[in-house]
């Protein structure tokens, strides 16, 4: 990895390679000598620079040493030969060996001090990053120890609503359960005050009246109807509940199974050393995803599910209150008017007693008096016949006495005494037989008030039989109140 940085004591730059010092051959490349250069040897681009620069001294001569002795001896031998003077202008100065001395002594001086700087700017450097490292992998680390806590808090409130609603929907399970356990017990008092509509039909005459018991009992109908609707209503308002309650447990569940692999991740990631088995370079996995989440959106995702399971809670909540309240009315308004409807029945049913008690009593006395009628019809047939033979007699002596001959045939007083006699027979008989009609007229009357009152009483019997024999009969199988509030 190429590394640049700067101290207050040098520049520097570390080239590509795994070794901290340059390699020789780099370093030999590098020196430069502000000399001119020789150009005795043309194979070199640096003739000044031995073959042994960097090299341990050596007793054995090379074949190089040999060649420059030589050298060395040709050179001296120009100096003696006239012809080759001129070559000595073309040398240099001691004054140009002297600073060519000084110059490298200068630039090795120069060379081994920025060598020495960069040496110990580059320890610097190596231990201020490793410290850097250090810090920067400890921070990490505590930054995933505090995202570790981060998610064990918004585990447990996860878990802490969970539960709460799980025992939410359980309780509004049971709630359930039992509204439709009332629903289903209104039926049979349904069922009852049809019946006993339908069998108070089946009165008779002038017992088919609309009566008290009559409008109670299309009222305990209709009562009964009313609360069915209401409990209907809240048996689908509990059932969308629940749907929204196990929507918003899913997406808890979800969160938490989300935060419980997060959290394993990251307790493994925070668990990682140096040292670890596993790790390994991955390029490019630290460019941003522009896709992914930010802390307050993280946090805020979670605190909205718990904010909507919450608000789903208490929702469901007050359906539970409003269901035990229902269930609480539903059971006073059947009870009540069920009481209503038994009051009227024991009204009407002591009127039809009473009734029926007085017509029994009439006609008691009715047929008392047809016996005492037809008796007195025979007593006036009696005497009718009783009077014919006195009315005979009188009218056979008138018949005899009108035969006396001549001033004999005399108006005297047995004569007006004989007519008298038989005009007051003949106006008995008149008036013993219009009594006779009259009393036979009175029979009939009797008779007919006696049919009369033998099919009244009949009918009374019928309708008390409906109402108490019938209609009570089935009316005490009315549940309780804790079947009508669900409880079984």
């Amino acid at each position: 990895m190429e590394l640049t940085g700067s101290t207050q004591m040098a520049t520097y730059t570390r080239p590509k390679t795994s070794h901290f010092l340059p390699a020789i051959s780099t370093t030999a490349f590098s020196y430069r000598s502000h000399q001119p250069a020789l150009t005795l040897n043309q194979n070199s681009n640096m003739p000044w620079r031995t073959n042994s620069y960097f090299r341990s001294g050596s007793a054995i001569p090379t074949v190089s040493a040999l060649q420059r002795e030589n050298l060395d001896l040709v050179r001296a031998k120009t100096m003696f030969y006239p012809s080759n003077r001129t070559a000595l202008s073309t040398r240099y100065m001691p004054e140009d060996w002297y600073k060519s001395n000084q110059s490298n002594y200068r630039e090795s001086e120069s060379s081994r001090n920025s060598a020495e700087r960069l040496r110990r700017d580059t320890i610097r450097m190596i231990q201020d990053k490793d410290q850097m490292t250090r810090r920067t992998q400890d921070t990490t680390s505590k930054n995933i120890g505090e995202r570790l806590n981060d998610i064990s808090f918004w585990r447990s409130e996860l878990n802490h609503e969970i539960d709460n609603m799980v025992t939410e929907i359980s309780v509004l399970m049971d709630v359930k359960r039992r509204l439709e356990r009332a629903l289903a017990e209104t039926e049979g008092p349904l069922q009852v005050s049809q019946e006993c509509l339908f069998h108070r039909e089946k009165r008779m005459s002038i017992d088919l009246v609309h009566d008290d018991v009559e409008k109670d009992l299309i009222k305990e109908v209709e009562v009964i109807k009313s609360c069915q609707e209401r409990m209907r209503r809240h048996l689908d308002r509990a059932i969308a509940q629940l749907a929204s309650n196990r929507a918003a447990q899913h997406e808890l569940e979800r969160d938490l199974s989300d935060k419980v692999t997060a959290q394993r991740i990251d307790d493994r990631c925070h668990h990682l050393r140096n040292t670890s088995d596993g790790i390994s370079y991955y390029r490019g996995i630290d460019r941003m995803d522009p896709s992914i989440s930010l802390p307050d959106s993280w946090s805020k995702f979670t605190d909205d599910n718990i904010l909507h399971s919450q608000s789903e809670r208490a929702a469901s909540h007050k359906l539970r209150d409003e269901i035990e309240i229902l269930l609480n009315a539903t059971s006073n308004e059947m009870w009540n008017q069920f009481n209503s409807v038994n009051v009227s029945f024991t009204n009407r049913i002591s009127e039809m007693a009473d009734a029926k008690n007085n017509l029994q009593a009439h006609l008691a006395k009715t047929l008392q008096e047809i016996f005492q009628t037809e008796t007195l019809i025979e007593a006036l047939k009696k005497a009718i016949r009783d009077k014919e033979n006195p009315l005979k007699v009188a009218q056979t002596r008138l018949e005899e006495r009108s035969r006396r001959p001549n001033v004999e045939l005399c108006r005297d007083n047995p004569h007006h005494r004989l007519v008298t006699e038989v005009r007051e027979i003949e106006d008995t008989i008149h008036k013993l037989r219009e009594r006779l009609r009259e009393a036979e007229n009175t029979l009939q009357t009797l008779v007919k008030t006696k049919v009369t009152l033998e099919h009244d009483l009949s009918v009374k019997a019928n309708s008390l039989f409906l109402d108490q024999e019938k209609c009570m009969g089935m009316r005490k199988s009315f549940p309780s109140t804790p079947r009508l509030v669900g409880y079984t």
